[in-house]
This record gives C-alpha cells, sequence and structure tokens, in this order.
C-alpha cells in the first residue's frame, strides 16, 4: 500500500483536494486536530491547542486512523496531515514533544508507514478564519515554513502543489504518483 501525506497552511486548499481525490475513488484518510479543537470546543474549551496535552492527542487519533485505514485492501491512500504535521505543530505552538509522541515518530519512520514524497499545498493567498482556524496569513505563511522544514528533517521530500483550481491540483498530484 502507498500511503501519501496532503500537508500544507491551515486554509491552503487541502480538505477540497482531499475531497475531489476520494470523489476519483482514493482512499482517503481524515485529519484530527480539526475534529479534536472542535470536541474541546463543544465541550466548553475555547482554545484547546493551548494545552501541552492536545499535541499527543492529536497523534493518539492520527494512529488509530492511520491503523484502521491500513485494514483497507486500497491500493493508494492520501492522508490530509500525519504525526509529522503534528511535529510542525508542536514547534509552532512551543510545546514540548512527549516521549509518548517521540515513539510514534520513531514507529512511523521505522515501519515506513508513508511514501517518502510529501504533498506540500501552497497557500491561496489568503485564508478564511474559523473557529478551529483561528489563525492571520502571516502567522499561516510561518506555519507553512515550519511544516516544510519539519518533514525535511524528517527526510521526505517536498512536491510542492502549487495554487490553482482543485482540478489542477489533483491533476499535479495524480501525475507526481
Amino acid at each position: 500500500m502507498k500511503r501519501f501525506i496532503l500537508t500544507g497552511a491551515p486554509g491552503a486548499g487541502k480538505t477540497a483536494i482531499l475531497r475531489k481525490l476520494e470523489l476519483d475513488g482514493f482512499s482517503v484518510v481524515e485529519e484530527a486536530a480539526t475534529d479534536l479543537i472542535a470536541l474541546a470546543q463543544a465541550q466548553g474549551i475555547a482554545e484547546p491547542w493551548t494545552q501541552p496535552s492536545f499535541i499527543d492527542s492529536i497523534a493518539d487519533l492520527q494512529r488509530q486512523r492511520q491503523v484502521r485505514a491500513s485494514r483497507q485492501p486500497d491500493e493508494v491512500q492520501f492522508h490530509d496531515r500525519s504525526a509529522f504535521c503534528t511535529a510542525a505543530l508542536a514547534t509552532y505552538l512551543g510545546h514540548p514533544v512527549s516521549a509518548t509522541f517521540a515513539r510514534e515518530l520513531e514507529r512511523i519512520k521505522a515501519d515506513t508507514i508513508y511514501q517518502k514524497r510529501v504533498f506540500c499545498v501552497q497557500n491561496l493567498g489568503f485564508i478564511t478564519p474559523t473557529e478551529a482556524r483561528r489563525i492571520s496569513f502571516e502567522e499561516a505563511l510561518r506555519f507553512e515554513r515550519i511544516h516544510e522544514d519539519a518533514y525535511r528533517n524528517f527526510g521526505f521530500e517536498i512536491v510542492l502543489v502549487k495554487p490553482g483550481s482543485v482540478s489542477e491540483r489533483v491533476a499535479a498530484i495524480k501525475a507526481a504518483i
């Protein structure tokens, strides 16, 4: 099975690309952070990302989703973010990497869970804030650079997905796999 990661700045269009890939018949695995933010906010926690335990919670849900998806017989899967994105988030937020999370990163590397080519969806030149996405465009650009650095530091090859229509971006990804 080939598992590819889609990463990039918040609001870059990853989810729209993922939806199109899914409609085109590819297996997709949802990202975890947005779901955990929504759940925490529904429980009255306005900014769950301020808690260092948030990083481990994301990594745990990502692992559950990755393991569940590995049972599918699909030849190609696309993952909306990965634990390496969570490492970038920890850097961005200034949270430490726990021993548990460090072991998860090592497991993923040792088991070669993902293809070494990661698709970095470049920003669209703007950002639309949401309850889970409270970040300025300038901060999103900084976060984008942190993601790229994190993936390079973990030995991945970055494949830039340039701004364009969803169809153009999906076509570029398909051509690269």
